[in-house]
């Protein structure tokens, strides 16, 4: 008899703060992303706190009295973990441990820990191992004591080390290790990108958790793996993907997000590298988060930050059934209509003339539009293929008339 396992999520606290850089609606989205991430990892958050703070408090990131209400809560509820949504200085988690007498974690040690989670292949559990190790290493305490010989007095003089020396110097070793072993894999990806040969590369890039597999999954007829959870994809998956008769190669990526750790930029290079090297770019946005537009901006600036804003891209609007917009009272003289209220047809006519990209809306989970998105792919890189091969452009035709081709 199979047996029935419950999962057991952690009780967590959630802590933001309100200042001039972040008003209290960016606070409450960005708390709400938290809360997932949170899930995502295993988690189920019981509580928000959040302060008005002008500047975070260098010891304790938040004032003092908010810390006892926090302690107050913890210990009325036994909550396991307090996560931040900055990221702490190793100082300040230090003082807060000892202050709420529980587990302490920001963004970036709670995105580290998902990105464990999920790695799978030996390639992305290296980049994941050399990020933690990073963000650990100014973190280290000293728990035990036999090789100190640092206290002085008699009997204390001679050769040793502290315990807190010992593990800082296993963790350089070890990231200096891991990164010798990246550059070998760097070396050997971008090996396999050259035998690629001369066809065209599309990337699929986006937020984290906006249908980039599915959309893999559909066009490629693949079996990548998709979740409604932050960051269900890890791995570069890269396809073949034949469209009436034009070959070009397909990649899924690692999903981005506001807040990005820098150890994570730099670990995954090798991954971003796809990004780098692709041809044309599909922008895929979830058009039914409310805060989407937020998420063009925050895709945006990893782009420019990778120098890729550049290249040809398309704005791919996913999940249109689940697109649902907030009411609008059109006698309401006060109040100015924001892009939430807009309906689906008026974001098409919007999107389309103020963006320089061409915009499609689709539902890759329930097949909408997908023929359509199929043939502006199939123009867009037929443009770029008979660049490069331009005596066989007979080869594939203007439009794509035979739907069973597409």
């Amino acid at each position: 008899m199979i047996e029935k396992k419950s999962l057991d999520f952690e009780k967590i606290v959630i802590v933001g703060i309100v200042n001039s850089n972040q008003n209290i609606e960016t606070s409450n989205e960005y708390l709400d992303e938290l809360e997932f991430l949170s899930y995502t990892a295993g988690g189920k958050v019981i509580k928000r706190f959040t302060q008005n703070l002008n500047q975070p408090n260098p010891k304790t990131f938040i004032g003092s009295g908010k810390l006892n209400e926090i302690f107050e809560f913890n210990k009325l509820n036994n909550v396991s973990s307090v996560i931040f949504d900055d990221e702490l200085s190793p100082a300040q988690q230090g003082n807060i441990e000892k202050l709420l007498k529980c587990k302490i974690l920001d963004r970036t040690g709670l995105i580290l820990d998902i990105f464990a989670q999920r790695a799978k292949t030996s390639y992305a559990r290296t980049q994941v191992e050399l990020a933690q190790y990073q963000y650990i290493l100014p973190r280290l305490k000293g728990l035990w004591t036999h090789l100190e010989r640092q206290k002085g007095g008699i009997g204390m003089r001679g050769p040793g080390e502290t315990e807190i020396e010992t593990d800082r110097r296993i963790v350089r070793d070890k990231i200096s290790l891991l990164k010798k072993k990246l550059l070998l894999i760097d070396k050997q990806m971008s090996i396999q990108r050259g035998n690629r040969g001369a066809l065209v590369r599309v990337s699929l890039v986006g937020y984290t958790n906006v249908g980039k597999s599915t959309l893999m999954n559909s066009i490629a007829k693949t079996k990548v793996f998709a979740e409604n959870k932050l960051f269900a994809t890890l791995d570069t998956t890269v396809r073949k993907v034949v469209i009436g008769n034009l070959p070009f190669l397909l990649s899924d990526t690692v999903g981005f997000i506001r807040k990005l750790p820098t150890q994570l930029v730099e670990s995954f290079k090798s991954t971003l590298d796809e990004v780098q090297e692709s041809d044309l770019l599909l922008h895929v946005v979830d058009i039914s988060h409310q805060n989407f537009a937020h998420h063009i901006e925050a895709v945006n600036q990893i782009l420019e930050e990778l120098k890729s804003l550049n290249k040809p891209v398309l704005m791919i609007f996913n999940k249109i059934d689940e697109y649902n917009p907030e009411p609008w009272d059109d006698s309401d003289l006060i109040l100015k209509k924001e892009l939430k209220h807009q309906t689906l047809s008026e974001l098409k006519k919007t999107w389309m003339n103020k963006s320089k990209n061409f915009s499609i809306f689709i539902s890759a989970l329930k097949k909408e539009n997908l023929d359509f998105f199929r043939k502006k792919i199939y123009e867009e890189v037929r443009k770029i293929h008979i660049t490069r091969f331009p005596y066989n452009n007979f080869l594939y035709p203007e439009n794509l008339v035979d739907k069973k081709n597409i």
